[in-house]
């Protein structure tokens, strides 16, 4: 996780010093903005393992973050689970999801654009059919009841739910580097590059893809828990909604995809832009879905490998090719 130059360690430090900022600031308006920007980083990291780093690029998170904060709520509010209990069954629900996805999606050989449409297309019946049943509160969605403490994990002092959500995203990026630069995330790499000479070379694809699925799922099931206890509500449009599929994407991509700082750089920024520019503009509906695209074409454009791609290129500190950090 160490930046490899001089312009990935000023990227990396602003980005540091903002979130400490925030302990200095009396504003409960940027603290609970980025709260949300630290829930859709976990959602960023979570697509970053698959479309980063195995080059399985997903249109459809929305389906595993949202299974992971329906469990959550659908034990708490329907059969009284305890909400520790409910938050690790979210988790394993998200990483279930992932798992079902990718195994019936690579099962049949689906890859690129098949494969983003059939992400897209889980995450739009689960919206229906969430919208759709009792159990899951059809079109009013699910409500926690308001009970602060330890032991329902919920809290009334924001800057204990931000500690926390800093925690979390630490771990969960901890976590990142460990596979990227374990076995798994050679293969997973091999993978990307040329997965049929990863196959000739005896390493099994498909076992590595839908591991990935469940992991890149479980992170994301995590995401929509962290997103109910913070929130105490869900339903079919939030949590299953094509936003936090964009938002899952685009965060990587402007970031740096296949980084390990890239998806929560790139999700502070495109944030940042987004709440300045609904500020200035005066809160004009759509406009933050006008700006990520027109940031997602001049990534995609000029900054292949992302903010952490072009910092690489200022005052490396080691003679070597990987920009990665």
């Amino acid at each position: 996780m160490k930046p490899q130059s001089m312009g990935q360690a000023v990227l990396i430090g602003l980005a540091l010093i903002y979130l400490a900022s925030l302990y200095f600031m009396s504003s409960p308006v940027w603290m609970g903005f980025t709260i949300n920007a630290l829930i859709v980083a976990v959602v960023a990291l979570a697509w970053n393992i698959t479309g980063g780093f195995g080059g399985m690029a997903s249109f459809g998170h929305a389906a595993m973050y949202g299974t992971g904060a329906y469990a959550s709520a659908i034990l708490q509010v329907q059969y009284g689970i305890n909400p520790w209990i409910a938050f690790g069954a979210g988790i394993v629900a998200g990483a279930a999801m992932g798992a079902f996805i990718g195994a019936l999606a690579f099962r049949y050989g689906l890859k690129g654009s098949y494969f983003a449409l059939v992400t897209l297309a889980f995450a739009e019946v689960l919206r229906i059919c969430a919208s759709s049943f009792a159990i899951t509160g059809g079109g009013s969605g699910l409500q926690l009841r308001l009970e602060p403490g330890l032991s329902t994990l919920q809290f009334n002092d924001r800057s204990v739910v931000y500690t926390i959500l800093l925690v979390i995203v630490a771990l969960v990026m901890a976590l990142t580097a460990w596979l990227k630069y374990s076995r798994f995330g050679a293969y997973l790499i091999a993978v990307r590059e040329n997965e049929d000479a990863a196959r000739a070379l005896g390493i099994d694809t498909y076992r590595i893809k839908v591991k990935a699925m469940a992991i890149s799922g479980a992170f994301a099931g995590l995401a929509g828990v962290l997103y109910l206890q913070v929130w105490l509500f869900i339903d079919s449009a939030v949590v299953y909604g094509s936003a936090i599929s964009i938002e899952a994407l685009i965060g990587p991509i402007i970031g740096g995809a296949g980084t390990v700082w890239g998806p929560l750089i790139g999700t502070l920024g495109l944030h940042l832009l987004g709440e300045g520019a609904k500020h200035l503009l005066h809160n004009a509906p759509g406009l933050n879905f006008v700006l990520y695209a027109v940031v997602l074409i001049c990534a995609l454009r000029f900054l292949p490998q992302g903010l952490m791609g072009l910092a690489a290129r200022i005052g490396t500190f080691r003679k070597k090719e990987d920009d990665n950090a």
